[in-house]
C-alpha cells in the first residue's frame, strides 16, 4: 500500500510552466519497486493517463504532452515529478499521482494507489 500526496498545482498563463510533485510513502515494499504515473481529469471528462515511469526509469508520455511534459522520479526522496512546459488551456485539469506495484499499465484499473489531486489551471 502506498500513500500519495500531490503538490505544485497552480493557475498559470498559456505558455507557462509548472512542476508537480508527488510525495510517496510505501508500506512494505519500497517505492522504487512501483510504477508511478500521472493522470488528469478535466471537468466533464474522463480521467486520462498523462505519463508513467517504471522502476527502471523508462518513461511513457501521452501524445498530447510529448515534447512539453517530462516525468521523473527521485527514489531516495520517494518523490515523483511532472515538469510541464508550454502549457495550454486544454491542460487545465485536476492532476493525480498513481502507483502500481512492479508493472506499468495504461488504464485506470492498473493502478490501485491514488493521491487526492492537485489543480492546474491554464488561462489565456
Amino acid at each position: 500500500q502506498v500513500q500519495l500526496v500531490e503538490s505544485g498545482g497552480d493557475s498559470v498563463q498559456v505558455g507557462g510552466s509548472l512542476r508537480l510533485s508527488c510525495a510517496a510513502s510505501a508500506f512494505g515494499n519500497p517505492i522504487s519497486w512501483y510504477c508511478m504515473a500521472w493522470f488528469r481529469q478535466a471537468p466533464g471528462k474522463e480521467r486520462e493517463g498523462v505519463a508513467s515511469i517504471d522502476r527502471y526509469g523508462s518513461a511513457t508520455l501521452a501524445d498530447s504532452v510529448k515534447g512539453r511534459f517530462t516525468i521523473s522520479r527521485d527514489n531516495p526522496k520517494n518523490t515523483l515529478y511532472l515538469q510541464m512546459n508550454s502549457l495550454k488551456p486544454e491542460d487545465t485539469a485536476m492532476y493525480y499521482c498513481a502507483a502500481a506495484f512492479a508493472r506499468c499499465g495504461s488504464g485506470l484499473d492498473d493502478y490501485n494507489n491514488w493521491g487526492q489531486g492537485t489543480q492546474v489551471t491554464v488561462s489565456s
